[in-house]
C-alpha cells in the first residue's frame, strides 16, 4: 500500500442462517463478503445453511482491532450474541444499504 493510502475499513459482522445458527466473521469489504456467503463461496459453515442474512456489524479500527473483537464475540454465548444483535438493530451504520440486508430472506422468516 502506498504511504498515505487510505486503507478499507474492517468489519466485524454476524449473520443468521437458514437454520437460526450465528456466524461471526470479519471482512474489509462487508458487501463483497456478504454476496460469497450467500453464493456458498465464503465459507464451509455457511455454505450449507444458506440464505444467510446479516443481523449485526461493527466498524473496527483495522484488521488486528477486528480479529480481536470477532474473537471476543465467538467466545460469548448464543442469548448475548442476540442482546448484542438486539442492542443494535436500529444502527448498523456499516450496512445501511439495502443490498447488503436483503439476501433472499424476507424480515420475519428468520428467528
Amino acid at each position: 500500500m502506498k504511504k498515505g493510502a487510505k486503507s478499507a475499513p474492517w468489519h466485524v459482522y454476524i449473520l443468521r442462517c437458514r437454520d437460526g445458527t450465528l456466524y461471526t466473521g470479519v471482512t474489509n469489504d462487508l458487501h463483497r463478503r456478504i454476496r460469497a456467503h450467500d453464493s456458498g463461496m465464503a465459507s464451509r459453515y455457511t455454505r450449507s445453511r444458506r440464505p444467510v442474512r446479516l443481523v449485526y456489524c461493527e466498524r473496527s479500527r483495522g484488521r488486528p482491532a477486528a480479529q480481536r473483537r470477532e474473537a471476543r464475540i465467538k467466545r460469548l454465548g448464543r442469548q448475548e450474541k442476540l442482546m448484542l444483535i438486539g442492542s443494535s438493530r436500529s444502527r448498523m451504520p456499516c450496512a445501511r444499504r439495502k443490498s447488503v440486508l436483503a439476501t433472499g430472506i424476507p424480515h420475519g422468516e428468520m428467528r
